[in-house]
């Protein structure tokens, strides 16, 4: 993808995010930029005290008012900050849980390339970064807009010179604050890959924890853990060094515009300078205002600079959302909502289909499967087992001919019914985090009889706390076979007339594969049908009937 659709799409994503928050970011806009006008309403009290004090006129009477005006007008801003805050942090809660609803949503029926690695690190670790951005850029770019124009417009009401030191000065910092930003949003892209990349190993090494200690690989999984640790650290001390950049450069501008008011003012105070306050000499009260406002002037422009660099990280998510977005994804048949379950006979029909992946069409064998068979879907690795198994689940989407469940055509309509119907066992084993009785079905299912039925009693019973035990994402704590006989047993408490299983006895060895087959043979006897994509001879050969699936 190119760097111009990249940028086209990150700004597609932005205006998405924001426009739902816009009012609310408007008005949090409005109320800081009037906090802010109410500094030169302290200025002026505050330069209108001090000039009395030093001619001696009206010392008390004028401290009085300059300090009721000073507090009064402190309490005002603070009342607009607060109000302000507040709706910039609820407009960004709204943006990120929104978001996050939306990621989670539609990987949950319509699946991309990347890891749920990638995925958790988007919603978790990414998607706060965008609150920052919300809270406080935007807003800092609306008081740069008005708040040092309506600055210098008084300054220069009593000094031209002032103004015109401002006006100088006051331009460089965006422009060295822009091309700072640049490298800025190029190094926030950078250390998202590096965050993304370095989850996506997390889980892997964490899925394969038990293989690397049988193999004595520990040394060498933590070694590659800390090399990509330390890329990650090299990517953020990259981002802050581009931060701390920018923020010399900003506050040495500020410092050489505020000390040439300074020098200005004291000049023309002492009577060296007689020029640049429209005829009339500098006074004490005139020199003492410009020279509070002056890095006031400055200050939204400060704001402005220390957001920068959250603008860089919030463009950087909104881009990768927009990848996202538009990544080329596995749609789901249905909405993945509980559903009554499909009436009619329990039958299958493939005809002429081919599955849609992303990027590829792959055609998927005729077939014809009555209750109570039990179908082996043999063939090499990859020439379709397992898409054939997650087309006929409504898994994976058809780009031409159809698959019809018990006499009706599997489509969006159909998809959640049939799903009701049948129970699915991955190659890979996953527990959720819940309890091993939860998992099977719960106290109201038949556990006793589920677990017999997949011979997986004896597994439960040697576990520390029976059917109270976690037994982890992964199966911790059981082998693979005796998982994949835990995940039986939850098909037979299920109740579920079809049962998909893939590849359930690859990397087991013959006695625990003969057990596993045990298991799934017993399960026929008991009446389900059973569809089974495996290269295991035995296997094939225990079942009624073999389908070649072929690339």
């Amino acid at each position: 993808m190119s760097e111009k659709p990249d940028r086209a799409a990150a700004r597609a994503a932005e205006a998405r995010l924001i426009a739902p928050v816009s009012p609310q970011l408007q008005r949090a806009g409005a109320l800081s930029v009037l906090a802010g006008l109410l500094w030169p309403v302290q200025a002026g009290g505050l330069a209108w005290a001090v000039s009395g004090w030093a001619s001696g006129t009206e010392v008390m009477q004028r401290s009085l008012w300059a300090a009721a005006i000073f507090l009064v007008c402190v309490l005002l801003r603070a009342l607009l900050e607060h109000r302000a805050g507040a709706l910039l942090f609820r407009a960004a809660d709204r943006v990120i849980g929104g978001e996050r609803a939306r990621i989670l949503g539609r990987e949950a029926l319509s699946r991309e390339a990347r890891g749920s690695a990638a995925v958790a690190a988007l919603c978790v670790q990414k998607l706060p970064m965008l609150q920052p951005w919300i809270t406080r850029y935007r807003v800092a770019a609306l008081k740069v807009l008005l708040l040092p124009l309506a600055l210098l417009l008084l300054s220069g009401w009593v000094s031209w010179v002032v103004a015109l030191i401002l006006l100088v000065s006051g331009p460089l910092i965006p422009l060295f604050m822009a091309l700072v930003g640049m490298a800025a949003e190029e190094a926030s892209r950078r250390q998202l890959g590096e965050i993304a990349s370095m989850n996506d190993m997390l889980m892997d090494r964490l899925s394969a924890l038990q293989d690397i200690r049988l193999l004595g690989a520990t040394e060498r999984a933590a070694a590659d853990f800390e090399q990509r640790a330390e890329g990650l650290r090299a990517r953020t001390m990259a981002v802050l060094r581009i931060a701390f950049l920018s923020s010399t450069v900003l506050e040495l501008f500020a410092a050489i515009g505020v000390a040439m008011v300074a020098v200005y003012v004291g000049f023309s105070l002492l009577g060296v300078l007689t020029f640049g306050t429209w005829g009339q000499p500098m006074t004490l009260s005139g020199g003492l205002f410009v020279l509070l406002l002056a890095p006031e002037f400055f200050q939204p422009l400060r704001d402005l600079a220390a957001a920068w660099h959250d603008r860089a990280s919030g463009l950087a998510v909104a881009q990768e959302l927009a990848e996202a977005e538009t990544a080329e994804r596995l749609s789901v048949l249905g909405e993945g909502t509980p559903a009554t379950p499909l009436a009619g006979p329990l039958a299958v029909e493939i005809r002429s289909a081919v599955a849609a992946l992303p990027g590829r069409l792959l055609a998927l064998p005729d077939l014809t499967l009555k209750a109570g068979e039990a179908v082996a879907l043999s063939g090499p690795s990859g020439a379709g087992k397992s898409t054939c198994l997650m087309a006929l689940a409504g898994l994976v989407p058809l780009a031409e001919g159809e698959i019809r469940v018990c006499g009706r055509l599997l489509d969006g309509e159909t998809a959640d019914a049939w799903r009701a119907r049948m129970a699915f066992l991955p190659q890979r084993p996953h527990f959720g985090d819940m309890t091993l009785e939860a998992y099977l079905g719960g106290p109201d299912a038949d556990l006793e009889t589920a677990l017999d039925l997949a011979q997986a009693g004896r597994i439960v019973a040697r576990l520390p706390e029976g059917l109270a035990t976690r037994l982890g994402e992964r199966g911790g704590g059981v082998s693979g076979g005796e998982a994949r006989r835990l995940m039986i047993a939850r098909a037979v408490a299920s109740e579920r007339e079809l049962i998909l299983a893939d590849e359930p006895t690859a990397d087991l060895d013959a006695e625990t594969g003969a057990r596993v087959i045990r298991a799934l043979l017993d399960l026929r006897g008991a009446g389900r049908t059973l569809v089974v994509a495996t290269h295991d001879p035995a296997l094939i050969a225990a079942l009624d009937r073999a389908v070649e699936v072929s690339a």
